[in-house]
């Protein structure tokens, strides 16, 4: 049953994909939604983003985690290596847990 989801998934995804570089040059779009269209892909990613990093089974997550997003997020933006983010994020998380920080 697992491989017959995954192979629908794929499939699935494979004719999205397919559809938007066949239908390309068909859909005559107005100007308005192709120059939204590149930032409505980033919202997208922003809000799941978000919501990872904020929820938990549907509640908050407490302040542990988002925590650890911000610290990830500040060495990012200030280009430390993907390591040193990775784990510091990480690390901020887990020390504010083991401090009892929900």
């Amino acid at each position: 049953m697992l491989i017959a989801v995954i192979a629908a998934l794929a499939v699935g995804t494979f004719t999205f994909r397919f559809a938007g570089v066949a239908l390309r040059d068909r859909l005559d779009l107005p100007d308005g939604v192709r120059r939204l269209l590149p930032m409505a892909a980033a919202a997208l990613l922003a809000a799941l983003a978000a919501t990872a990093a904020l929820t938990e089974a549907g509640a908050a997550a407490g302040i542990a985690r988002p925590a650890g997003v911000l610290v990830g997020a500040v060495l990012a933006w200030r280009r430390a290596p993907f390591v040193v983010v990775v784990v510091a994020a990480a690390a901020t998380a887990a020390v504010l847990r083991l401090l009892g920080v929900p």
